[in-house]
C-alpha cells in the first residue's frame, strides 16, 4: 500500500473526516482530497510531517505502512527488559515468540486496515 492508501487507512481507523484532518493541519480539503483520489497527487515533505503528526503516526507509517524500528537507546524500559527476556530464551522458545509476535502483528494491520 502506498501513501494515499495508508492515509484513507488511518482516517478511518482514527475515525477523522478530511475537513477534521484539514483543520488539525492547515491543508486545504482540496489539497487532501487530491491525496486521496484515484490520481493521487504526492504531498511534500512538509505536508506529510503535518499529516503525520495530526495522524499521531510516522511520514515513514504513511508511506510504507511500518512503523520505523527505534534504535535501543528510543526503547522503553518495559520493551528493553522485554528484549532482554527474550535474550535469555533458548532458540526453539525465540521462535515461538517470533511466530506469535508476527501472528499479532498481522491481526493487528488487518484490524487497523478494516
Amino acid at each position: 500500500m502506498g501513501f494515499k492508501e495508508n492515509l484513507k487507512s488511518e482516517l478511518a481507523y482514527k475515525d477523522m473526516m478530511v475537513k477534521e484532518l484539514a483543520l488539525k493541519t492547515g491543508i486545504s480539503r482540496h489539497t487532501l482530497d487530491n491525496y486521496l483520489n484515484v490520481r493521487s497527487h504526492t504531498p511534500t515533505i512538509e505536508a506529510a510531517v503535518k499529516i503525520a503528526q495530526a495522524l499521531d503516526v510516522s511520514v515513514e507509517f504513511l508511506v510504507t505502512g511500518e512503523e520505523p524500528i527505534k534504535s535501543i537507546s528510543q526503547l522503553s524500559n518495559e520493551d528493553y527488559s522485554m528484549l532482554q527476556n527474550y535474550k535469555l530464551l533458548n532458540e526453539n522458545d525465540k521462535k515461538i515468540v517470533t511466530e506469535l509476535i508476527q501472528l499479532l502483528s498481522k491481526h493487528h494491520r488487518k484490524r487497523h486496515v478494516e
